[in-house]
């Protein structure tokens, strides 16, 4: 008889190619996605546990979905001085609309209702017919000179406190089963949102400097922040996490020589710091960022996701074949099309066809091509999640 593994080592195994006993899955989803599963799931809240970092209930989704994978993230820990605030401010960590998991999530609430992140974007809450987002609206790098942004309000990496992430663990994961990842950031996204799209690119093309300033202030913040945890709690974090959307469903957003030339000296900054603790690393990149996979693999990416398969070249089989062999998958449900207006037979018919692909001989995690969205039936959502689609039949 076949000994039961944990989801670590479940993981662990396809991550190194191999086949486990059943295909492992991970969970993002946008907040009402959660909401709806609470009484969907029927959670019984009697004896749980409570944490000032992530929400019990939705811990115990993931329990219910018998989930392999857990995510602490970088925002979850910060916890800046005084002087970081105005007279009147509030801090929310549970309401913001972009959490994707239990953990919580920094905002800055000034006493005239103003939404802020902690790297100084405005948000607004826009509303759509099944749910709500947040927007940047406001973006106080958009007229910076290279003296403007070195005099910006950087958050100082003194400002995170991560004494109580061992705790956490602890908490989250008394008996070593889950894997582990650690959530660093974003560079490139964080930087466009502060000067805006438009302008940030084009300076990025005709004169980079103050683009390419802002990026570094960044990339130094997550790679001491990144450094500090790994150093700290390399033993039970399994990997490091950063994401970076520099595609579009057809093409790259700037041209691969732009993206060698800026982008991927930063990120190899980050990698470097995974690899320094043996650790594996995970990058997320919407769309067709097909053009650029060899680099990713030859940089040390291990995993890539989310897989979206209905974007130029990202075909799974074409994926699968191509580079099966060096680098492992994680997404690949559809949540464009499949989940949100497919029937739950649709749903599981992908499942099985995307673990027939993609999870040959390992490789891959099982998940959506980005958070479950909105306008996504809960019903959709638990046919994805019938653990007998995983199973290994051989």
């Amino acid at each position: 008889m076949r000994e039961t593994i944990t989801p670590r080592e479940r993981v662990n195994l396809a991550l190194n190619h191999k086949t486990p006993d059943r295909t492992p899955v991970d969970f993002l989803a946008v907040k009402e996605i959660w909401e709806k599963l609470l009484p969907s799931l029927k959670i019984d809240k009697t004896g749980l546990k409570s944490s000032d970092y992530y929400d019990c209930e939705w811990e115990e989704i993931l329990r219910k979905f018998h989930v392999d994978c857990r995510v602490l993230s970088y925002d979850q820990f910060f916890a800046p001085p005084d002087s970081f605030f105005s007279q009147g401010d509030s801090v929310s960590w549970w309401d913001s609309l972009s959490r994707s998991t239990p953990n919580r999530m920094f905002r800055r609430v000034t006493k005239d209702g103003g939404l802020f992140d902690l790297w100084g974007h405005q948000l607004r809450v826009v509303k759509n017919p099944t749910g709500a987002y947040e927007e940047v609206v406001g973006l106080p790098l958009a007229d910076a000179s290279a003296s403007d942004v070195n005099a910006y309000s950087w958050p100082d990496p003194d400002w995170w406190n991560f004494d109580p992430i061992h705790e956490v663990i602890e908490q989250l994961d008394e008996h070593d089963e889950y894997h582990i990842r650690f959530r660093a950031g974003s560079i490139f996204e964080v930087a466009w949102q502060l000067v805006g799209m438009d302008k940030f690119l084009m300076n990025l093309a005709i004169d980079p400097a103050v683009p390419l300033l802002i990026m570094d202030h960044l990339t130094e913040i997550y790679v001491e922040l990144a450094e500090r945890v790994l150093k700290n709690d390399s033993q039970r974090i399994d990997m490091l996490y950063f994401y970076d959307d520099v595609a579009t469903q057809n093409s790259l957003m700037i041209s691969k020589a732009m993206w060698k030339k800026f982008i991927k000296p930063r990120h190899m900054k980050l990698v470097e710091v995974a690899r320094k603790y043996d650790k594996k690393v995970l990058y997320h990149c919407d769309g067709s960022i097909y053009p650029l996979i060899p680099d990713l693999i030859e940089m040390g990416i291990d995993v890539l996701n989310p897989i979206q398969v209905d974007a130029k070249n990202m075909e799974a089989e074409r994926l699968k074949v191509e580079f099966g062999e060096k680098l492992c998958f994680h997404g690949g449900i559809d949540n464009i099309h499949t989940l949100p207006f497919g029937t739950p037979a649709d749903v599981q018919e992908e499942v099985r066809e995307r673990t027939r692909v993609l999870g040959e001989n390992g490789g891959y995690v099982i998940a959506s091509t980005h958070h479950i969205q909105s306008n996504t039936p809960v019903e959709n959502v638990l046919a994805m999640y019938d653990a007998s689609l995983r199973e290994n039949k051989e």
